[in-house]
């Protein structure tokens, strides 16, 4: 029986480093050798820079609608600052408006997500239903939706992925500032009751964003109001359900021991999130780019606007070939308590002809 049905992870996510050069029309390319990947979703940090925020794009929104992940603040409009989604990277402009995704000489990293099928209609549940848009690839797992609050409970948005989703995100786009609100299927026995916010740093959280509702293969349910479903504001949700070989989002137990555990995921990661759902601490991101060798310990800070930390003191993990071991015993990653975590990969552990793969 076939593992995956992804052999080539780099077809729906890519890791890209840039050096900004102030100029309009700066392409920046993917570096894979053997495929290309038009993104849907970028995510864009400066490496180096103390202040700069996190940016992201996407398809459904434009190319001129940003959103902060370190930032409470609706969506900003920039018009000189993304300028387009390519058929294998994206290309900036000039960013005389100091958006701070293409700024002279700083470097920076770019996480990247192709969905694909786009698609529209009219949300379900109680009150009115209203229009959205969504974008989505059922083969990665990975979905885009755009819609308008009704301020009523119960409110359903179809994600389309044809499965339940294990993790996604909710930010309003305008109407009030409020917290990403996180969903994740490990954050508590009940996940469906609590919430994790991505621009902060507590831990999981007993919220009714989700109308204390799980999410089905066909929808997720929305509160009356809160972050998710105010009415009249709008709202873009990041959807993701795991596909064996190319994405898991699961949890483990810290031991505060340079010798931590291990965490299987069928693949060797190209990038993971972490975050403890138990006491106040940061969401962290490691990528196999910037660390390109064991020990990966150059980690950002999705919740804030530091710059790369690359002390190998504080945190530090292994990517193996069918998972990621820990071995710092910084409380931040591998304190004695419970962490999340979201992780995509670099390449599966068995193929789709269940061959293994060379472990590296």
């Amino acid at each position: 029986m076939a593992y995956t049905t992804i052999d080539n992870p780099e077809l729906y996510f890519q890791t890209v480093l840039y050096t900004g050069n102030g100029s309009d029309n700066h392409a920046i390319t993917f570096d894979n050798t053997d495929t290309s990947m038009s993104p849907n979703i970028v995510w864009m940090r400066s490496r180096t820079q103390s202040g700069y925020n996190h940016y992201i794009v996407d398809t459904l929104r434009g190319v001129t609608k940003a959103l902060r992940p370190n930032l409470y603040n609706d969506e900003d409009t920039y018009s000189d600052a993304f300028k387009s989604f390519d058929s294998n990277g994206f290309t900036l402009d000039d960013d005389a408006s100091n958006s701070e995704i293409n700024q002279n000489t700083k470097t920076y990293v770019a996480w990247a997500w192709a969905t694909g099928t786009n698609g529209s209609g009219t949300t379900t549940g109680s009150g009115t239903g209203q229009a959205y848009t969504y974008s989505v690839n059922t083969t990665a797992g990975i979905s885009i939706m755009a819609y308008t609050g009704n301020g009523t409970a119960n409110h359903t948005i179809p994600h389309h992925l044809g499965s339940t989703p294990e993790w996604f995100i909710v930010k309003i786009r305008t109407g009030d500032n409020n917290n990403w609100g996180v969903y994740h299927h490990k954050s508590n026995a009940n996940p469906e009751e609590y919430a994790l916010y991505l621009d902060g740093t507590s831990a999981a959280t007993d919220d009714a964003f989700l109308n204390d509702t799980a999410p089905t293969s066909t929808a997720i349910n929305l509160s009356s109001g809160n972050y998710g479903n105010v009415n009249g504001n709008t709202y873009i949700s990041y959807c993701f359900s795991e596909v064996k070989g190319f994405s898991k989002f699961g949890k483990y137990e810290g031991n505060g021991n340079s010798d931590g555990p291990f965490v299987y995921t069928g693949f060797r990661p190209a990038w993971v999130m972490t975050k403890s759902i138990d006491t106040t601490s940061n969401w962290n991101i490691f990528d196999n780019k910037r660390s390109t060798f064991n020990d990966v310990d150059d980690y950002i800070k999705a919740n804030a606007n530091a710059p790369e930390d690359t002390d190998s003191s504080n945190i530090q993990m292994d990517f193996l070939s069918n998972g990621f071991k820990l071995r710092g015993d910084n409380d931040e990653a591998n304190g004695s308590e419970t962490f999340i975590y979201m992780a995509f990969a670099e390449s599966p552990f068995v193929n789709s002809n269940g061959i293994p793969t060379n472990a590296r």
